[in-house]
Protein backbone atom coordinates (compact mmCIF):
# COMPACT_ATOMS: atom_id res chain seq x y z
CA UNK A 1 0.00 0.00 0.00
CA UNK A 2 1.42 3.45 -1.48
CA UNK A 3 2.00 5.68 2.34
CA UNK A 4 -0.42 8.35 2.87
CA UNK A 5 0.27 11.33 3.70
CA UNK A 6 0.04 13.29 7.11
CA UNK A 7 -1.77 16.30 7.57
CA UNK A 8 -1.88 19.66 9.83
CA UNK A 9 -5.55 21.06 9.63
CA UNK A 10 -5.99 24.58 11.69
CA UNK A 11 -9.80 24.06 13.53
CA UNK A 12 -10.32 27.87 14.21
CA UNK A 13 -13.32 28.54 15.69
CA UNK A 14 -16.27 25.80 17.13
CA UNK A 15 -18.47 27.86 14.70
CA UNK A 16 -16.86 26.14 11.83
CA UNK A 17 -18.80 22.83 12.14
CA UNK A 18 -21.80 25.32 11.28
CA UNK A 19 -20.40 26.87 8.65
CA UNK A 20 -16.86 26.16 7.31
CA UNK A 21 -17.03 28.12 4.31
CA UNK A 22 -13.90 28.13 2.35
CA UNK A 23 -11.90 26.49 4.74
CA UNK A 24 -14.78 23.67 4.87
CA UNK A 25 -14.62 23.32 1.39
CA UNK A 26 -10.85 22.82 1.16
CA UNK A 27 -10.86 20.30 3.85
CA UNK A 28 -13.96 18.35 2.11
CA UNK A 29 -11.92 18.66 -1.07
CA UNK A 30 -8.92 17.00 0.85
CA UNK A 31 -11.13 14.15 2.29
CA UNK A 32 -11.87 13.36 -1.60
CA UNK A 33 -8.83 13.35 -2.73
CA UNK A 34 -7.86 10.72 -0.43
CA UNK A 35 -7.89 6.71 -0.54
CA UNK A 36 -9.95 4.41 1.60
CA UNK A 37 -8.62 5.03 5.07
CA UNK A 38 -8.03 2.17 7.73
CA UNK A 39 -8.26 4.81 10.49
CA UNK A 40 -7.61 8.14 11.57
CA UNK A 41 -5.30 8.81 14.43
CA UNK A 42 -5.89 13.03 15.34
CA UNK A 43 -3.70 14.86 17.68
CA UNK A 44 -5.69 17.88 18.67
CA UNK A 45 -4.74 20.81 21.05
CA UNK A 46 -7.53 20.03 23.11
CA UNK A 47 -5.97 16.98 24.77
CA UNK A 48 -3.06 17.63 26.92
CA UNK A 49 -2.11 15.30 29.66
CA UNK A 50 0.49 15.29 32.19
CA UNK A 51 2.73 12.32 31.74
CA UNK A 52 3.22 10.10 28.58
CA UNK A 53 1.26 9.60 25.48
CA UNK A 54 -2.13 8.54 25.75
CA UNK A 55 -3.92 7.34 23.13
CA UNK A 56 -8.27 6.36 23.13
CA UNK A 57 -9.34 3.22 22.50
CA UNK A 58 -12.82 2.98 23.08
CA UNK A 59 -14.65 1.37 20.57
CA UNK A 60 -17.22 3.79 20.11
CA UNK A 61 -16.01 6.98 21.67
CA UNK A 62 -18.57 9.37 21.31
CA UNK A 63 -17.65 13.34 21.24
CA UNK A 64 -17.23 16.05 24.13
CA UNK A 65 -18.66 19.85 23.72
CA UNK A 66 -15.56 21.48 25.13
CA UNK A 67 -16.94 25.12 24.91
CA UNK A 68 -18.66 27.41 26.33
CA UNK A 69 -21.16 30.58 24.95
CA UNK A 70 -21.98 29.44 21.82
CA UNK A 71 -25.05 29.12 19.98
CA UNK A 72 -27.47 25.95 21.08
CA UNK A 73 -26.81 24.53 17.27
CA UNK A 74 -23.34 24.03 17.97
CA UNK A 75 -24.19 21.52 20.88
CA UNK A 76 -26.41 19.38 19.05
CA UNK A 77 -23.79 18.30 16.38
CA UNK A 78 -22.35 14.69 17.01
CA UNK A 79 -19.36 12.54 15.41
CA UNK A 80 -20.76 8.82 16.00
CA UNK A 81 -17.09 7.49 14.42
CA UNK A 82 -16.22 4.13 15.56
CA UNK A 83 -13.08 3.82 17.68
CA UNK A 84 -9.86 1.40 16.92
CA UNK A 85 -8.85 -0.57 19.97
CA UNK A 86 -6.81 -2.18 17.43
CA UNK A 87 -5.17 0.88 16.03
CA UNK A 88 -5.06 2.36 19.77
CA UNK A 89 -2.47 -0.65 20.98
CA UNK A 90 -0.46 -0.64 17.48
CA UNK A 91 0.09 3.40 17.94
CA UNK A 92 1.24 2.45 21.74
CA UNK A 93 3.61 0.06 20.60
CA UNK A 94 5.17 2.07 17.79
CA UNK A 95 5.65 4.39 20.28
CA UNK A 96 7.14 2.45 22.93
CA UNK A 97 9.42 0.97 20.23
CA UNK A 98 11.18 4.35 19.63
CA UNK A 99 11.47 4.72 23.48
CA UNK A 100 8.39 6.81 24.64
CA UNK A 101 6.03 6.62 27.27
CA UNK A 102 2.49 5.81 26.22
CA UNK A 103 -0.17 4.87 27.41
CA UNK A 104 -4.24 3.53 26.49
CA UNK A 105 -7.22 5.88 27.62
CA UNK A 106 -10.30 3.52 27.05
CA UNK A 107 -12.99 6.47 28.71
CA UNK A 108 -11.78 9.63 26.38
CA UNK A 109 -14.68 11.25 24.23
CA UNK A 110 -13.45 13.09 20.59
CA UNK A 111 -13.03 16.59 21.60
CA UNK A 112 -13.74 19.03 19.04
CA UNK A 113 -10.52 19.71 17.68
CA UNK A 114 -10.71 16.41 16.40
CA UNK A 115 -14.48 16.11 15.56
CA UNK A 116 -14.90 19.48 13.70
CA UNK A 117 -12.32 19.53 10.96
CA UNK A 118 -13.11 15.31 10.63
CA UNK A 119 -16.65 16.62 9.80
CA UNK A 120 -16.06 17.64 6.79
CA UNK A 121 -12.89 15.45 6.27
CA UNK A 122 -15.18 12.03 6.37
CA UNK A 123 -18.58 13.71 6.82
CA UNK A 124 -20.23 9.93 6.94
CA UNK A 125 -17.95 9.52 10.48
CA UNK A 126 -17.64 6.13 8.87
CA UNK A 127 -13.53 5.82 9.24
CA UNK A 128 -12.42 4.57 12.72
CA UNK A 129 -10.85 7.52 14.75
CA UNK A 130 -7.89 7.37 17.44
CA UNK A 131 -7.17 10.18 19.67
CA UNK A 132 -3.83 11.03 20.68
CA UNK A 133 -2.96 12.93 23.35
CA UNK A 134 -0.08 15.98 23.74
CA UNK A 135 1.76 14.86 26.83
CA UNK A 136 3.05 17.56 29.71
CA UNK A 137 5.67 18.70 29.66
CA UNK A 138 6.58 18.66 26.09
CA UNK A 139 9.12 19.84 23.58
CA UNK A 140 8.72 20.11 19.85
CA UNK A 141 11.76 17.86 19.42
CA UNK A 142 9.39 15.34 21.23
CA UNK A 143 7.25 15.80 19.26
CA UNK A 144 8.80 15.52 16.22
CA UNK A 145 9.91 11.71 17.56
CA UNK A 146 6.96 10.72 18.45
CA UNK A 147 5.69 11.82 14.22
CA UNK A 148 8.49 9.41 13.33
CA UNK A 149 8.11 6.87 15.59
CA UNK A 150 3.84 6.68 14.13
CA UNK A 151 4.98 6.87 10.52
CA UNK A 152 4.92 4.08 9.87
CA UNK A 153 1.51 4.13 9.94
CA UNK A 154 0.49 5.51 6.58
CA UNK A 155 1.99 2.68 4.94
CA UNK A 156 -0.89 1.10 6.93
CA UNK A 157 -3.60 2.71 5.55
CA UNK A 158 -3.88 5.57 8.74
CA UNK A 159 -3.80 8.80 8.09
CA UNK A 160 -2.53 10.76 10.77
CA UNK A 161 -3.64 14.07 11.59
CA UNK A 162 -2.49 17.02 13.82
CA UNK A 163 -5.30 19.77 14.75
CA UNK A 164 -4.42 23.09 15.68
CA UNK A 165 -3.56 26.48 14.52
CA UNK A 166 -0.07 28.33 13.83
CA UNK A 167 -1.43 31.67 15.30
CA UNK A 168 -4.24 31.31 18.15
CA UNK A 169 -4.27 34.08 20.49
CA UNK A 170 -8.24 34.25 21.92
CA UNK A 171 -6.95 37.14 23.50
CA UNK A 172 -6.43 39.87 20.60
CA UNK A 173 -9.79 38.92 18.51
CA UNK A 174 -10.76 41.07 16.21
CA UNK A 175 -14.52 40.74 16.62
CA UNK A 176 -15.72 43.46 13.91
CA UNK A 177 -13.50 40.83 11.25
CA UNK A 178 -12.25 43.75 9.56
CA UNK A 179 -8.77 44.48 9.37
CA UNK A 180 -7.10 41.53 8.34
CA UNK A 181 -4.85 39.26 10.14
CA UNK A 182 -3.05 41.13 13.03
CA UNK A 183 0.61 42.12 11.53
CA UNK A 184 2.21 39.71 14.48
CA UNK A 185 0.44 37.42 13.33
CA UNK A 186 1.48 37.34 9.92
CA UNK A 187 4.57 37.90 10.39
CA UNK A 188 4.70 34.70 12.14
CA UNK A 189 2.97 32.51 9.41
CA UNK A 190 5.31 33.97 7.11
CA UNK A 191 7.71 32.68 8.93
CA UNK A 192 6.61 29.29 9.53
CA UNK A 193 5.30 28.75 5.91
CA UNK A 194 9.02 29.74 4.63
CA UNK A 195 10.33 27.16 7.23
CA UNK A 196 8.16 24.36 6.11
CA UNK A 197 8.68 25.11 2.76
CA UNK A 198 12.73 24.51 2.87
CA UNK A 199 11.90 22.05 4.64
CA UNK A 200 14.34 23.84 7.92
CA UNK A 201 12.78 20.90 10.82
CA UNK A 202 15.99 22.63 12.87
CA UNK A 203 14.54 26.39 13.02
CA UNK A 204 11.08 25.22 13.46
CA UNK A 205 12.60 23.43 16.57
CA UNK A 206 13.10 27.23 17.60
CA UNK A 207 9.98 28.93 17.22
CA UNK A 208 10.02 30.35 20.21
CA UNK A 209 12.67 32.97 18.41
CA UNK A 210 10.68 33.82 15.22
CA UNK A 211 8.89 37.46 14.68
CA UNK A 212 5.44 37.53 16.23
CA UNK A 213 5.82 34.05 18.20
CA UNK A 214 5.24 35.53 21.56
CA UNK A 215 1.71 37.11 20.09
CA UNK A 216 1.19 34.60 17.72
CA UNK A 217 1.41 31.36 20.27
CA UNK A 218 0.89 32.72 23.85
CA UNK A 219 0.37 29.23 24.67
CA UNK A 220 2.05 26.25 22.14
CA UNK A 221 -0.61 23.81 22.28
CA UNK A 222 -2.08 24.78 19.38
CA UNK A 223 0.78 25.23 17.59
CA UNK A 224 2.42 21.60 19.22
CA UNK A 225 0.12 19.38 16.67
CA UNK A 226 2.07 20.65 13.59
CA UNK A 227 5.51 19.06 14.61
CA UNK A 228 3.71 15.96 14.83
CA UNK A 229 2.12 16.19 11.47
CA UNK A 230 5.40 16.95 10.59
CA UNK A 231 7.57 13.85 11.71
CA UNK A 232 4.87 11.60 10.87
CA UNK A 233 5.90 13.09 7.14
CA UNK A 234 8.60 12.94 4.02
CA UNK A 235 9.08 16.27 4.32
CA UNK A 236 7.26 18.11 1.20
CA UNK A 237 4.88 20.40 1.94
CA UNK A 238 1.73 21.53 0.00
CA UNK A 239 -0.71 24.22 1.53
CA UNK A 240 -3.91 23.16 1.52
CA UNK A 241 -5.96 26.17 3.14
CA UNK A 242 -4.66 29.81 3.37
CA UNK A 243 -7.07 32.35 5.63
CA UNK A 244 -7.81 33.68 8.98
CA UNK A 245 -10.46 34.04 11.42
CA UNK A 246 -10.84 37.11 13.63
CA UNK A 247 -7.83 38.48 13.00
CA UNK A 248 -5.19 36.25 15.23
CA UNK A 249 -6.33 32.66 14.27
CA UNK A 250 -4.72 31.35 10.95
CA UNK A 251 -6.90 28.71 9.57
CA UNK A 252 -3.39 28.29 6.99
CA UNK A 253 -3.29 24.01 6.43
CA UNK A 254 -0.89 21.89 5.37
CA UNK A 255 -0.46 18.44 3.57
CA UNK A 256 3.13 16.61 4.19
CA UNK A 257 4.02 13.88 1.51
Amino acid sequence: MASLPSVFLAHGSPMLALDGEAWGEAVSALGQRLPPLRAILVCSAHWEAAGPFRLSAAATPGVMHDFGGFPEALYALDYPAPGSPELAGEATGLLREAGLEAVLDSQRPLDHGAWVPLRYLKSEADVPVVQLSLPRPRTPELLLAAGRALAPLRSRGVLVLGSGGIVHNLGRLDWQGTTGPQPWGASFERWVRERLTAGDQAALMNWRQAPGAAESVPTSEHLDPLFLALGASGGVTEILFDGWQLGSLSLTSYLFA
